[in-house]
């Protein structure tokens, strides 16, 4: 089975430009009011907007699975991924992704689920892995599904795909900011690694991994927590608004949990008994 696996998604490439036209259905909309904070947040017009984009993606990116049927969920939330880092740019095609595999768990580098390394959740590369994308499917729901634990894998991705537009990984995404901002830019990573390995930050260690790294994490913090970085890490917050054009603000209101709600962390306590500030 694995091994059918990985001959499917070495079949994944371009889209067929004769492929017909998509059409929105209303119950899209539905999943995306229901699963994405980022949409929710957005105004009538723009919400059609996002939808459009999210045809426009979805024409030109396969999105295959070889143990599961795909649902319009799964591709829905896919195209959010692909499209949130990116509102600030309108025009943006990701000319380096033809397609997008899902398993169903986390896999290895060999895309085996279920092994003991099997701890690969997304995976974006060069070579064998030019213009693909695999994503773990259950690691994908939940990052939609938890939009307060600054964790977001399908974002962190295509991130990653935004960096590697200029021909090189490196965790500043030429294409989206001009080449002169970089220098501030890794001085304000480097300090912020620094304080991930010392223990005195609230980015996920995985951040300290290397630049490009960092770049991913942190942006998952900025599309999923805005209003937490802004008062935790003020300079890392205007710059990736300056890198992204987005004011993502507003999107805090829309995830602040209710005093008596469950609290996000999953302690199953009420919310101010469990996690809310002081403040």
């Amino acid at each position: 089975m694995m091994e059918k696996i990985r001959q499917w998604f070495g079949q994944l490439f371009g889209f067929d430009a004769k492929a017909e036209a998509l059409l929105w259905s209303a119950h899209w909309s539905r999943i995306l009011q229901d699963k994405v904070t980022f949409y929710r947040a957005l105004d009538k017009a723009d919400k059609e907007l996002f939808e459009q984009r999210v045809l426009l993606f979805l024409q030109s990116t396969r999105i295959e699975a070889g143990q599961f049927e795909i649902t319009d969920q799964d591709r829905l939330l896919v195209a959010a991924s692909a499209i949130i880092p990116v509102w600030g740019f309108p025009k943006w095609h990701y000319f380096n992704l033809a397609a997008v595999y899902l398993l169903p768990a986390a896999f290895n580098d060999r895309f085996e689920c279920g092994q003991p390394d099997s701890v690969i959740t997304g995976m974006v590369g060069t070579g064998p892995m030019a213009g693909k994308m695999a994503l773990c499917r259950s690691a994908l729901h939940q990052g939609f599904d938890n939009s307060k634990d600054k964790q977001n894998v399908g974002i962190h991705e295509f991130v990653h795909l935004l960096d590697m537009a200029d021909g090189e990984c490196d965790g500043y995404p030429e294409r989206l900011k001009e080449h002169a901002f970089s220098i501030p830019w890794f001085e304000l990573v480097g300090k912020k690694i620094k304080a991930i390995e010392s223990n005195n930050s609230n980015i996920r260690e995985y951040g300290a991994t290397n630049r490009a790294e960092f770049f991913s994490v942190a942006s998952e913090y900025f599309f999923e927590r805005p209003g937490m970085m802004q008062k935790k890490h003020p300079e890392l917050f205007d710059q990736l608004s300056k890198i992204y054009q987005q004011d993502v603000v507003h999107i805090a209101n829309d995830i602040r949990p209710r005093k008596k709600s469950p609290c996000p962390c999953g302690s199953k306590k009420r919310y101010k008994h469990c996690c809310m500030p002081a403040d």
